[in-house]
C-alpha cells in the first residue's frame, strides 16, 4: 500500500465528496424552486382549463388562462367574494391584491385561517376547512362568464384527491370534472384519470329539483333510462372506497359547508 492509500485519506476524500454533493443538491433545490413552482402552477391551470373545456392543444396554457379565466376568492361561510371593502386582516388584504397566490391547502394549516370540522359533517375527511376558497370564472370571447370552476378535495382509499368541478352558471349542470393530484391505485381508483370516465360527467345535474345536492357514483354503468340517471356517475370498477370518496367530496363541497352559500347567491343574483 502506498502512502497515499491510507484509511484516513480515503475517509477524507469520501467526506469532502459527500459535503460537495450535499452543497450541490441544496443549491440546485433552491435555484430550481421558482421554476418548479411555476411548472406546478402551470399544470394546475391546465387542469382548470380542461375542466372548463377550454384546453386547446394549439394554444399556450398561460395565454388561454390569462385571456379566459378570472380568479376570485370566496368566503365559504357567507358565499361572498373577498374584496377590499370586506377584507380586514392584513392577510386578507394580501389575498385581494393577488388572489392567484392564495393557497387553500396552506390556509388549512395556518392558525386563524381555518376551522376544525366536526366528524359528523366532514364526509370528505379534510379535517380542517379554510375560511376562503379560490374559484375560477371562465369567460367567452365576449367577456361573459359561462362556467364556474370549483376546487374540490377529499379522501379516497389511499390519498387525498385534489381536482376541479366545473359548472355552468345555472350552478347545476356539470361542464367537466378532473383530478390533478392523488395517489390512488393505478388501474383501480387511479381510473379517475381515465378520459373515458371523465367524459361521463358533462351534462350531469348536481342538484335535484328541490335544490338538494344529488350527485353520486354507482356500482357499474349508469342506465340512461333510470329516473336518476342525470344524477348518477359510472362507478370505478374494483375501487369501491375511491368511488365513495369521490361521491363524498363532491357532495361536501357543493353542500352548505362548502360552496353551497356561494352557489345559492350566484343562482339568485348571477355571477
Amino acid at each position: 500500500m502506498s502512502s497515499n492509500d491510507t484509511t484516513g485519506k480515503t475517509l477524507l476524500v469520501a467526506t469532502l465528496l459527500c459535503v460537495f454533493c450535499s452543497i450541490f443538491v441544496a443549491y440546485a433545490a433552491v435555484a430550481l424552486k421558482p421554476q418548479q413552482e411555476a411548472n406546478k402552477q402551470l399544470d394546475k391551470n391546465k387542469s382548470i382549463l380542461a375542466a372548463a373545456g377550454l384546453l386547446d392543444s394549439g394554444k399556450k396554457v398561460k395565454d388561454v388562462f390569462d385571456q379566459r379565466i378570472e380568479v376570485r376568492v370566496v368566503n365559504l361561510d357567507t358565499g361572498e367574494y373577498l374584496t377590499e371593502a370586506n377584507a380586514s386582516a392584513d392577510w386578507e388584504k394580501a389575498i385581494v391584491q393577488n388572489p392567484l397566490a392564495y393557497e387553500q391547502r396552506k390556509a388549512a394549516k395556518i392558525p386563524g385561517q381555518n376551522e376544525m370540522l366536526d366528524g359528523a359533517i366532514d364526509i370528505a375527511v379534510i379535517k380542517r376547512q379554510p375560511k376562503y376558497a379560490t374559484i375560477y370564472l371562465a369567460k367567452n370571447e365576449q367577456g361573459q362568464v359561462e362556467t364556474i370552476i370549483l376546487p374540490v378535495n377529499g379522501y379516497g382509499l389511499w390519498s387525498t384527491l385534489y381536482g376541479f368541478l366545473a359548472l355552468k352558471t345555472d350552478t347545476t349542470t356539470v361542464v367537466g370534472m378532473g383530478f390533478y393530484e392523488h395517489a390512488e391505485t393505478p388501474g383501480l381508483g387511479g381510473e379517475v384519470d381515465n378520459p373515458k370516465w371523465k367524459a361521463v360527467w358533462p351534462g350531469k345535474k348536481v342538484f335535484d329539483e328541490s335544490g338538494k345536492v344529488n350527485i353520486h357514483l354507482i356500482k357499474g354503468v349508469v342506465d340512461p333510462a333510470h329516473p336518476q340517471a342525470v344524477h348518477q356517475i359510472d362507478g370505478l370498477a374494483g375501487a369501491t372506497l375511491t368511488s365513495r370518496g369521490v361521491t363524498n367530496l363532491v357532495n361536501y363541497w357543493l353542500g352548505s359547508n362548502g360552496f353551497g352559500p356561494y352557489l345559492a347567491k350566484v343562482k339568485a343574483q348571477g355571477v
